[in-house]
């Protein structure tokens, strides 16, 4: 039976007086994630229908991200995990016990972590962290929208993640460039992210990440759910190594408001015909 918390849509990015690092209790993660937050001025070059970040209030930072004051968060909230006092402290004394365990450090926030000058600067320093507190297990993430996985930059700082026990968790919501607009709304068309997938995954395995959703009122069309199908069977041919599919849908409140969840029946029928691809499939379901 899949577990639900009201935790799992409190997704705030703002932790006590941090700037850049939070914790979330995930559904995804079923556990902890801590968040780390390289956008909190909120630049992100998609604009999609269901994000949860409010754009409307004033950016609370400069693009400029102080690592000095990143690693110290990020050391306190490791310490925490690692001790037990996170589930001290509320919210997080709310959380069920089977989802009482540290999960990953997540690259996330406001925007396109990957937009950052200085990610592999903080990849690397995450991997030290979590080396230096001792955490086995614990996965470094990278949750991104894999409009800029071609940048040699961005390919340089996730090349060493598998040997931290790192993994990229890559966007694939759509399956034709009109739905693709529809729901992303990007200048970066989806034959690009299609390619910086396929390159990706051919030098190492990753995540597919797709967020499905009624909009006003309406299922996704079939024809869109068979292209996006599609679209997988096709990165898979050409030899993209796909570890798992993450179908979810939204959990918190979406930048428009003619987007609602989808139901746990159309995620399970959606699981099954990835899995029909010969491809692993979790469903992840809107928070009760």
């Amino acid at each position: 039976m899949a577990i639900s918390t009201p935790l799992f849509a409190a997704h705030a990015r703002r932790w006590q007086d941090n700037r850049y690092v939070y914790p979330v209790v995930s559904r995804r993660s079923r556990g902890l994630s801590i968040g780390i937050n390289l956008n909190p001025d909120k630049a992100c070059n998609l604009d999609c229908v269901y994000c949860s970040v409010d754009r409307r209030d004033p950016a609370r930072a400069a693009p400029t991200v102080d690592q000095g004051v990143l690693r110290a968060e990020l050391d306190h909230l490791l310490t925490l995990a690692a001790d037990g006092g996170i589930w001290r402290l509320p919210p997080f004394d709310q959380t069920p016990p089977e989802l009482r365990r540290l999960n990953d450090v997540a690259f996330s926030g406001d925007g396109e972590p990957t937009a950052y000058p200085g990610f592999a600067a903080v990849c690397r320093l995450a991997a030290e962290l979590i080396a230096w507190h001792q955490l086995s297990g614990v996965k470094i993430v990278i949750i991104t929208n894999a409009t800029l996985l071609d940048r040699p930059t961005v390919a340089e700082a996730l090349a060493y993640l598998p040997e931290v026990g790192g993994e990229v968790w890559a966007k694939l919501d759509a399956g034709s460039e009109g739905y693709y607009q529809l729901v992303d709304r990007s200048k970066v068309p989806l034959a690009r992210v299609l390619r910086n997938l396929l390159a990706h995954g051919r030098r190492q395995p990753l995540v597919i990440q797709a967020l499905f959703m009624r909009l006003h009122g309406e299922d996704p069309p079939a024809s869109e759910l068979d292209a996006w199908l599609a679209r997988l069977a096709e990165l898979m041919r050409d030899g993209c190594q796909i570890s798992l599919v993450q179908v979810y849908t939204v959990a918190r409140a979406p930048a428009e408001s003619y987007v609602s969840a989808l139901s746990d029946q159309a995620l399970d029928q959606l699981c099954q015909r990835v899995r029909a691809l010969g491809l692993s499939a979790e469903a992840f379901y809107a928070p009760r």
